[in-house]
């Protein structure tokens, strides 16, 4: 398959900036949204105005809300819808998934690939398809208008795997060219553990549920949301991720490190590299309790933590502390909604086999 457009499905804060970006960066760009009047300013400007670490005007060649014309030709196709929305979209791709093509999830959260693979191949997407995610978004980024995204700070390195994980180096080749911070990682199960997302978001915004709900959210996210008692639940939430990890033989870095990797900020513990790390500075808390950092986070990334977890025989407290009082706070059973290994077709197996499946597919 010829190198052909790239398609960013989703046109929230994550994929409005990676669509301006690549189009200001030369790409054959083709942006779809569900919702056309969401899009409609870009679709009128032709594009989206970029700010903040990033400026300049970023050309769209189209703008769709069917799903079919965005794909039809593209051969690397972006997924930037939150992680809830995967199993939808995969559903959505699958009569119009071509071998050949390339999907990233940008990220996937906890186990991204296996579930948007395993409904795609339900509804009848062939076999040679590749699935890949990445570990994290590339940018901090918010959008700014309604054609506008403001990039407040790009991360030096970002982890992508692919399924199967002999086509993880194709997949960083189509990358490069636009953003050579991707680097390949050896398997899914990597970029899924890589996913720090799961030890900040939820519990900053449930320590801090008070103050989103009294003042909708204004104030600075990480820089004010994060005092030394929240650092000491998010290096529990951290030790949790790291020791479900380590028993399917991933090996990752804690969230400390990982803002020096990524943001170079440091500091002798969380609190101090979170406090440290510019790319923080100037996001806003989310203004409501209804956002993606608990209606995401919870049931995309941390359940299915805390799913492999109890398989295995561990017991993740800190991190099932925050799904049931987050449940509680929205009056909702998250277990039930997020990505169970029972519902990715995981249940029973032992680690080796798991990572079997996140390597190579359902059918090795």
């Amino acid at each position: 398959m010829s190198n052909g457009s790239i398609a960013v499905l989703g046109a929230g804060h994550a994929g409005r900036a990676l669509a301006g970006d690549l189009g200001r960066l030369g790409a054959d760009v083709v942006l779809w949204n569900r919702t056309p009047e969401h899009v409609a300013e870009v679709a009128d400007r032709g594009g989206v105005d970029l700010e903040g670490e990033i400026t300049g005007f970023g050309k769209i060649r189209l703008v769709t809300s069917d799903i079919g014309e965005a794909l039809a030709g593209a051969t690397l196709v972006m997924v930037c819808v939150p992680a809830f929305g995967h199993r939808d979209v995969a559903r959505k791709c699958a009569p119009h998934l071509r071998d050949g093509h390339i999907v990233v999830l940008n990220p996937g959260r906890t186990f991204g690939a296996l579930e948007f693979l395993h409904e795609a191949l339900d509804q009848g997407a062939p076999d040679g398809v590749v699935v890949a995610e990445a570990g994290t978004f590339i940018f901090a980024s918010r959008s700014s208008g309604p054609a506008q995204s403001r990039i407040m700070r790009v991360k030096r390195s970002v982890p992508v795997a692919a399924i199967p994980c002999t086509r993880t180096e194709e997949v960083i080749a189509r990358l490069e060219p636009w953003y050579p911070q991707f680097q390949p990682t050896e398997c899914t199960l990597d970029t899924s553990f890589a996913n720090v997302g799961a030890v900040v978001h939820p519990a900053i915004t449930l320590f801090n549920t008070a103050r989103i709900e009294n003042t909708q959210g204004r104030f600075e996210f990480y820089i004010d949301g994060v005092s030394p008692g929240v650092s000491h639940v998010l290096e529990a939430v951290d030790r949790e991720r790291m020791a479900v990890a380590n028993l399917l033989g991933v090996e990752v870095r804690s969230m400390r490190d990982w803002l020096m990797v990524a943001y170079r900020a440091q500091g002798r513990d969380l609190y101090e590299a979170i406090q440290a790390n510019e790319g923080y500075r100037g996001i806003s808390a989310p203004p409501t309790m209804e956002n993606r950092y608990m209606l995401e986070d919870v049931p995309m990334s941390m359940v299915p933590m805390a799913s492999a977890g109890r398989q295995f025989g561990l017991n993740p407290r800190a991190i099932e502390s925050v799904i049931t009082l987050a449940g509680i706070v929205h009056q909702t059973n998250f277990w039930s909604r997020g990505r169970t290994l029972e519902r990715l077709g995981l249940a029973g197996l032992s680690p080796a086999e798991i990572r079997q499946v996140a390597s190579y597919g359902y059918g090795s």
